[in-house]
């Protein structure tokens, strides 16, 4: 496979002076105390810990493994949201790409996605990579940390695995960057600018998110908005654009760890209006697929951590947020918006989200746009008559910090459910033209 390598060069307008601003902020906020011997380590990415185990797997059948074993379910799970009965009816996510953003992607992705797919029986996956801000380094290449970058390998194959397995005839793109995501702005200006060369090229009509950073960990609330323009041009190009919402419950790691904050934050670009957010449920299946009870919360005593939920500290109450303004009780931005499986963290329920949009995208005949608006006006209240399913059932608690509890409806803990995609998608397209 020949990959397509981009340079970081070009600029598009805004982005590249927004670039210099936020590598001089992200040097500044990092800069250790002079009175320190020896200045803290930034904190890494936190990777989900089907992602770590692909740490040390560097040939095709190594990372095939690793990808068994982390998605033993995920041949399953496009049955148990009941995307087959979109398959049967044609809608495959044909004619619509989906992108995955990450640092330093897999350059293997396609041959373990194959391999993958043979082993199970999905069709062989279109996948593409694209390197928008510069050239991406090897794992193994001089300064690069390896187990990261490895780690970021395997959020990779894992994030297109569950795009495949959703909207097998969809193409996926995977945008890589060549600098760590870690927390602050580290990494994130890279990412934006790949968003913004997808955007100016209409490379892909949904763009997965399996990142964030802890709102606290920028220089203000107030800086952590440099970063939307991207997301603004995106949003009004058409694009839908998909977040996770985190795998610390309530609370998020420290600029310098280790460690995490001892009361509620919130993470970015969850939190930010411009995104879909997805927090992350446990489905209970049996050995046929079908379901053997609700879905619930992921949740620190099941999986060893909590899907992420909570309020913005930095983006108010966008408009179609107002709907709920008497369930949540704040003037903040809420999140997640919506759920789907995270039991190997929310990095999972992004690009599983992610691959049911781009059945939408097939039936609608073109991009849907920021869907928010309609999820809150005109899908969530109407329930499973919308392919809404509720989740009423646990809380993300993590780390002594209290967190939210899922209940009857609307809930700041798991958006408005989950769904059912053989209702949800033909509600969507209806409801988004």
């Amino acid at each position: 496979m020949t990959f397509r390598v981009k340079s970081a060069v070009r600029g598009f307008g805004r982005p590249m002076t927004l670039l210099a601003g936020v590598a001089l902020a992200a040097a500044v906020v990092a800069a250790p105390a002079s009175a320190a011997p020896v200045p803290p380590q930034p904190s890494r990415h936190h990777f989900s810990a089907a992602a770590q185990s692909f740490v040390g797997a560097t040939t095709v059948s190594e990372r095939v493994a690793r990808l068994n074993a982390a998605m033993a379910k995920l041949p399953k799970e496009s049955g148990a949201y009941n995307a087959t009965k979109l398959w049967n009816q044609g809608i495959t996510g044909a004619g619509s790409t989906v992108a995955t953003l990450v640092s330093f992607g897999d350059d293997k992705v396609k041959q373990v996605l194959d391999e993958y797919s043979r082993q199970h029986g999905l069709p062989p996956a279109n996948v593409e990579v694209l390197q928008p801000s510069g050239a991406v380094p090897a794992c193994t290449d001089p300064g690069v940390d390896t187990a990261a970058c490895q780690s970021w390998g395997g959020e990779t194959d894992l994030d297109v695995t569950m795009m495949h397995a959703m909207a097998p005839a969809a193409k996926i793109v995977v945008a890589a960057t060549p600098v760590a995501e870690t927390q602050g702005f580290a990494g994130l200006p890279e990412m934006m600018h790949a968003v913004d060369y997808m955007t100016e090229h209409r490379i892909a009509d949904v763009v997965s998110m399996s990142f964030g950073t802890t709102e606290e960990n920028f220089p203000s609330f107030e800086s952590i908005k440099t970063l939307d323009p991207a997301l603004e041009r995106a949003s009004k190009a058409g694009v839908t654009l998909v977040a996770s919402s985190g795998d610390d419950g309530p609370t998020g790691a420290y600029l310098q760890g280790p460690g995490r904050y001892p009361y509620r934050v919130a993470s970015w670009p969850a939190s930010d209006p411009n995104v879909t957010t997805l927090g992350g449920t446990q489905l209970h299946l049996d050995a046929n697929g079908v379901r053997t009870q609700p879905d619930d919360l992921v949740n620190a005593a099941d999986n060893g951590f909590s899907e992420g939920a909570g309020l913005s500290k930095a983006y108010a109450r966008p408009s179609w947020q107002n709907h709920v303004k008497q369930i949540t009780g704040s003037t903040m931005r809420s999140y997640p918006d919506i759920s789907m499986e995270g039991v190997q963290g929310t990095s999972q329920s992004a690009p599983l989200f992610a691959g049911v949009l781009a059945l939408a995208v097939q039936a609608n005949h073109g991009r849907l746009g920021q869907i928010n608006p309609a999820l809150y006006s005109k899908l969530g209240p109407k329930g499973t008559a919308a392919g809404i399913v509720d989740v009423t059932k646990g809380d993300n608690s993590q780390w002594d910090v209290e967190g939210f509890k899922a209940g009857p409806g609307y809930d700041i803990a798991s958006g408005w459910g989950t769904i059912d995609a053989s209702v949800f998608v033909p509600a969507l397209v209806k409801a988004v033209r």
